[in-house]
């Protein structure tokens, strides 16, 4: 009996020494999906005068959402890795005494926005990961354009690049949490207009995105 019992309790504490390392397992290897939500904030840039009046906003920000995946390798102190992102926002101007804030443009409203790009980190402890990160942006915005006689309601493509940084920490083998702030300008963009209009030509913009997000994802 006593053999019995010595061997039981040898098999039952090789059994558990896998399973505790798996739940204390700090890699950032592998792929992963997430969900992201935050705060956006669209401005006209630097080179833009987006003056209306006295009373103009000068941004249109509001409620970041959206999904993203990508796949990271943990080389031991380093993350490295490719993401892609997909996310829509309630971010408009509002109306002052019936006078658009232009943004740069006319009255805007954001709409979705897809990114994909790589990053880099820096394990600042065996469950956390400092990061930066940039890639390409390409950014919908619903436009109410006027050349102050008649008004036209369009979609306006912006093309761009986005920079960031943010910390990632790890919670049990596989969920993970992160708080990032990212900029992003976009320099080119193409009119969508209705009906059988076709495209416009690229021609030059400047926008200034700022966002502050959270997200709460699953690495396999």
């Amino acid at each position: 009996m006593k053999k019995v019992l010595v061997i039981l309790a040898s098999g039952t504490a090789a059994m558990s020494v896998p399973a505790m390392a798996q739940s204390t397992d700090t890699s950032f290897t592998g792929p992963y999906v997430e969900a992201i939500a935050g705060y956006d904030i669209n401005k006209a840039g630097s080179s833009i005068d987006d003056t209306v009046s006295a009373n103009a906003h000068d941004k249109a920000d509001g409620f970041l959402y959206g999904v993203g995946a990508g796949y990271d390798y943990d080389f031991g102190k380093v993350v490295l890795g490719v993401q892609g992102e997909f996310t829509d926002s309630t971010a408009k101007t509002r109306f002052d005494d019936g006078t658009p804030e232009n943004f740069g443009l006319g009255s805007v409203n954001a709409k979705r926005d897809l990114y994909v790009g790589a990053r880099a980190g820096f394990k600042a402890a065996p469950s956390t990961l400092l990061y930066v990160k940039g890639g390409y942006t390409n950014a919908r915005f619903g436009v109410l354009a006027s050349d102050g006689t008649d008004s036209s309601r369009i979609n306006l493509d912006a093309d761009g690049w986005r920079l960031g940084a943010g910390v990632e920490q790890k919670f049990g083998t596989n969920t993970f949490a992160k708080l990032e702030y990212r900029y992003s300008n976009y320099s080119k963009a193409e009119a969508d207009f209705r009906d059988d209009v076709p495209d416009s030509d690229r021609f030059n913009v400047d926008l200034d995105r700022h966002q502050i997000v959270a997200a709460v994802g699953y690495r396999f």
